[in-house]
Formats: C-alpha cells, sequence, structure tokens
C-alpha cells in the first residue's frame, strides 16, 4: 500500500531522485545556502553510525531540541535509521518541561543546537540523567554533568570510521515501528507523549500529496519557520517536503518572514492561523497609512475578489474589468511580496477565522484550511484547491475515515492514527476505541462531506441558560478589530459572557499620543477613556453577534498570552486554564 516501508527510506529515495541538487537552505554570512541531498545523505549516515558508538540502538528515544535548521531532519533521519525514536522538544521549554520529557520518554541521550538549549537540557539531566549530549553548536560548560558531551563535527567525523551499512539498517525498519514521541503542548495540563509509527507519519503524506496534487507537483520549495516539533511543521513542513523531494528553506525568524519569503520565493507555505491573523493586521495597517488612491484601489480588490470568491461569475463588465485593473495594480503586489510563485497557503494547528481566510483569497492567495491533531500525524482533513470552502476544513484526506458521534464529536479512523499514549494505557484507552480516535473536536459534516469546526468540546461553554457557546467564535471576531491584539471570554455556568482583552500596542501607542495620555499600556489600561475605546471595539463585534454570544463586560490587561509566561502554547493557542489560573478571580469579579 505504501511506497516506502519507513521514513529513512523515503528519504533514500529523494537523495536518489535528486542527488546533487539543493535540498536544505539556510542563511550563512547574510546568504542563502544551500546543503545537497548527497551531502545530506552522507551527513546522515555519519551521524547514525555516530549514534549508534554511543550505544543507541532499536527503539531507544533521543530528545531533539533546536532551533529550526538543516540539522534538525538530518538528526532525525539518522536517529530513525537505526531504529531509534525521536522526541521532538520545543525550544521554549523550560527546565521543568525537559525534566517531564527525559523522565517520561526515559531518553539515553538529547541534541541540542545553543549553548542556552543545551544548558537547559543539561540542568533537567541531573535529576533524570542521560547518558550523552550532542551539541549543534560550540558549547562548553563550567558544570561537571555526569552526562558525555559531543560537539556535532565530532560526532561526524567519529561516525565516518564506522562500518558503512546504514542502508542495511535502514531496510531492517519495519513500518509499523515507531518513529517518534511527540508531546502535545499542553493546552489542558501536562503534555503527554503520542507515539506515532512510520505508517502514520507516511499515510499524512500521501494524504497531503494526494490533496496537492491538483496544483501540480514539481519541484516545490517550502518556507520553514513554524517549530519542527510541532506535529504539524513535523509532517507537513518536513517530512511532507522530504516525501516530494522538495527543497526546504529555513526561516530567520518571524520578524524576517517578509524578507525570506522574498529569497526562497516559496510555491508551499504552512503557518498556523495566528500569523495569518498578524499579517492581516500589518496589511490593514499599511494600507490604511498610506490612504488615498492606493487605499481605495486595495478595498476595490478585497471587495471585488470577495464576490467573485463568494458568488462566480457576479460581477458586471465594468466591475470585471475594475477587477482585472486590481490584479493587476494590488494583487500582483500582494503575490509577490509572498515571492511571486506561491502555489498555496496552507493553515492548520488551530481555526482559521473565516473573516481572514476571505481576505487572502480575495487578495490572489490561495488558502487552504486543514485539520487534524498531534494524535492523527496530524493530518485528518484538508481543502482541496480546485474547490475550497473557506468556512470548512475540507474534506477526509485519502485513505481516512470521519464520523460525528452523537454528541458532535469528531471521529477519525486511520492509518495515521497514533499507536498510543507513551506509558499511559487509561488515557489511550479513553483516546482510541474501537480504532476511532476521539478527537474531542466538536462539528459537523456538510452535503459534500467537508468536516466544519464549531469548538474544542472542553472549551465549549455551557451559560446558566443551557445554551452551548463557541468562545474561538467570539474570540476571532474581537481579535479582527484593530485596538485588540488578543481575546478570551468566559461565562461558563453563567448567565452572559465576560472578557480578557489585551489592547494592540500600535493603537495603544498612537492613542495615547492622541490624547496626551502616557505611552505604558500597563497605566492605559486603567484609563477609563482608554477603556471606553476598546468597550467601542467590543460594542462593534456585539452587534454582530447573537444576544447570548454577546460580552457584557472586560477587564484589560497589559501582558500578552505568550510561551514566555505559558499562556500560549508553542503553535500559539491560549492555555485557557493557565490564564484562568492568573485571572479567574478578576474575572469572576466582573459579574
Amino acid at each position: 500500500m505504501y511506497e516506502w516501508q519507513n521514513l529513512a527510506e523515503m528519504f533514500m529515495a529523494g537523495v536518489e531522485r535528486r542527488g546533487a541538487g539543493p535540498f536544505l537552505w539556510a542563511k550563512m554570512d547574510g546568504a542563502y545556502v544551500s546543503k545537497s541531498w548527497t551531502e545530506a545523505a552522507d551527513e546522515v549516515s555519519k551521524l547514525a553510525r555516530g549514534l549508534r558508538k554511543l550505544g543507541v540502538g532499536p527503539g531507544d528515544r533521543v530528545v531533539l531540541c533546536s532551533e529550526s535548521r538543516p540539522e534538525w531532519p538530518l538528526a532525525i533521519i539518522a536517529i530513525m535509521a537505526i531504529g531509534g525514536i525521536a522526541v521532538p522538544a520545543y525550544t521554549t521549554n523550560t527546565v521543568a518541561d525537559h525534566l517531564h520529557i527525559l523522565a517520561d520518554s526515559g531518553a539515553v541521550g538529547a541534541i541540542t543546537s545553543s549553548t542556552a538549549l543545551s544548558e537547559r537540557v543539561l540542568a533537567a539531566s541531573q535529576t533524570h540523567n542521560i547518558k550523552f549530549l550532542i551539541t549543534m553548536d560550540k558549547f562548553e560548560t563550567a558544570q561537571s554533568p555526569g552526562t558525555d558531551l559531543y560537539d556535532w563535527d565530532g560526532l561526524l567525523s567519529a561516525g565516518a570510521k564506522e562500518p558503512d551499512d546504514i542502508a542495511a539498517a535502514i531496510a531492517e525498519r519495519k513500518i509499523d515501528d515507531t518513529a517518534a514521541l511527540i508531546y502535545t503542548s499542553g493546552t489542558g495540563g501536562a503534555p503527554k507523549g503520542v507515539m506515532l509509527s512510520h505508517k502514520a507519519i507516511m499515510h499524512n503524506c500521501e494524504g497531503a500529496r494526494d490533496a496537492l496534487e491538483e496544483i501540480g507537483l514539481d519541484d516545490e520549495v517550502f518556507l520553514s519557520f513554524l517549530p519542527l516539533s510541532h506535529s504539524y511543521e513535523f509532517m507537513a513542513g518536513m517530512f511532507f517536503p522530504i516525501s516530494i523531494a522538495a527543497q526546504i528553506y529555513y526561516a530567520e525568524g518571524i520578524e524576517y518572514l517578509s524578507r525570506n519569503l522574498t529569497e526562497a520565493r516559496p510555491t508551499i507555505m504552512t503557518a498556523v492561523p495566528r500569523l495569518y491573523e498578524v499579517m492581516h493586521g500589518r496589511i490593514a495597517k499599511g494600507v490604511e497609512q498610506a490612504g488615498g488612491a492606493k487605499q481605495k484601489l486595495f478595498n476595490a480588490a478585497v471587495e471585488l475578489g470577495s464576490r467573485e470568491f463568494l458568488e462566480p461569475g457576479s460581477l458586471g463588465f465594468g466591475e470585471k474589468i475594475k477587477n482585472a485593473l486590481v490584479d493587476k495594480l494590488v494583487r500582483n503586489k500582494v503575490r509577490n511580496n509572498f515571492g511571486g510563485r506561491l502555489k498555496a497557503l496552507v493553515s492548520g494547528g488551530a481555526p482559521l477565522n473565516y473573516e481572514i481566510g476571505l481576505f487572502f483569497t480575495a487578495l490572489g492567495l490561495r488558502l487552504l484550511q486543514g485539520y487534524g491533531q498531534t494524535e492523527s500525524a496530524p493530518l485528518i482533513s484538508v481543502n482541496r484547491p480546485k474547490r475550497i470552502k473557506l468556512k470548512t476544513v475540507g474534506p477526509p484526506v485519502k485513505n481516512t475515515e470521519v464520523r460525528i458521534a452523537d454528541d458532535g464529536e469528531i471521529l477519525a479512523r486511520g492509518d495515521q492514527v497514533m499507536q498510543g499514549y507513551w506509558r499511559n494505557q487509561d488515557a489511550t484507552n479513553k483516546a482510541i476505541i474501537d480504532g476511532w480516535l476521539h478527537t474531542g473536536d466538536v462539528g459537523h459534516m456538510d452535503e459534500d462531506g467537508y468536516i466544519e469546526i464549531t469548538d474544542r468540546k472542553k472549551d465549549i461553554i455551557v451559560n446558566s441558560g443551557g445554551d452551548n457557546l463557541s468562545p474561538q467564535r467570539v474570540e476571532g471576531f474581537l481579535t479582527l478589530q484593530p485596538e485588540i491584539s488578543q481575546a478570551m471570554v468566559h461565562g461558563d455556568k453563567r448567565p452572559h459572557l465576560v472578557g480578557i482583552i489585551v489592547p494592540d500596542a500600535e493603537f495603544a501607542s498612537e492613542w495615547a499620543k492622541e490624547n496626551s495620555k502616557p505611552e505604558e499600556l500597563a497605566e492605559l489600561i486603567g484609563d477609563s477613556e482608554f477603556a471606553r475605546a476598546i468597550d467601542g471595539a467590543v460594542d462593534r463585534v456585539n452587534a454582530d453577534l447573537a444576544v447570548n454570544e454577546r460580552v457584557r463586560r472586560v477587564m484589560l490587561i497589559a501582558d500578552a498570552f505568550s510561551t514566555d509566561n505559558e499562556m500560549m502554547t508553542p503553535s500559539l493557542k491560549v492555555r485557557r486554564y493557565k490564564v484562568m489560573e492568573t485571572y479567574g478571580e478578576r474575572l469572576e469579579a466582573l459579574y
């Protein structure tokens, strides 16, 4: 059924196909430099042999904590090639997070990049001792860690001296072997280790390829900037590109994304909704500042593009001419800002606001929303390029079954379903029943088999009147307002909704200057006039919501939800329980 028996074999097929062609791109001295497929294969072989010399064998867990860079996929493939299990870890993890993963997984070693990341993992290893730590960058420590330290280049040199039998080792790996142990980002508590087989990830790659073949897949180019430790980027930004022998550029960081887009000129790009929201805000802000004819042309592009998408053929003769004009003057410029050859933007990891999706679609960018979770490796469904329904997450991918339970929960079945939670049979038994993965998401399927997500089952608010309300829907509308950066609503077993608002920093700064107020947000949130300005934004949203969805009172906070304060996951989803730990009493006081 599958073309390959394991992910390392899949990688070697790409090596055979592309040879000396470019594979992985990273910035060196201000310019992108590539590593070819053959160079990558040589490095994988040496690293695999080096790891085996350190004692890594089939079933052994090795943690990988690094920012996105070429060494990341090479390390993952090397671990898998000798039968090891890769355990990705976020660079934002605290020492306590690392300790949990090291202890829970029983890792024998770790691979890290920077000094800061290495020190954090070493600190955690003082409680759960690992045998070795391999650092990509030069690393020196005054501590006596009790762990053998190796640098990347040194281990490659040592591996080169070992017998070169990695091809035979790869051939021994089975399709049902566990390939990776990916820890959930923990929106609801301590992360659980999700066991994913080679087959699960290859099922995802095959499903993604089947969905995207409509736009023609050839020598594709990806720009990777999401954390590779997240299951979404792990598959969509790493293994899927490998499966189609694509090139991968690694972004320097979110702050350099605009520059990297024009340098890499990607044909396919994956991102989470929060990034699209930020980009939408920046574009809208720039257009507003430009004003005049530019603003009118831009607004016309959005308005006409939206109508043409929603009601094909509805534009009159004069409107068609105007639409063609703004396509050249506005949409071409937008497309060029994304590199000029983008075939598709893919959104996943969290629900995409409909208005955001429509905005980019109207500007001539093909935006495909997909759906899944770590427990499904992670892909379950995705929109098809030739039939996009922005309010949905598309139909199930190839060889995937989806049904809706009596209580509205989405259930999925297929080869992508996890093997279970690591050393947690009780949780596994609750998540997988009769082969069906219980996603914890609520939704329905339309007449075409497209899935529409309502909310997370556990996040649904049931007010005191018994109404089921979607917090993500309300929060999505709030954060579309230029005055609001982040929002979280609350109201379970209460008569109405209340919320937390993080004001937009740029809006707050400009408002303060115009009103001769202090620019520090911490001071502004206590200003009654500023609070009224934010209330105005909430009122605009409320005007378009059902009565029971309206947010009656809000509190303003200056500190944004972030990974640093643990109120957001690395994939930029709000950890509601963490927010409630800090602000719960103040929210309750609003009633």
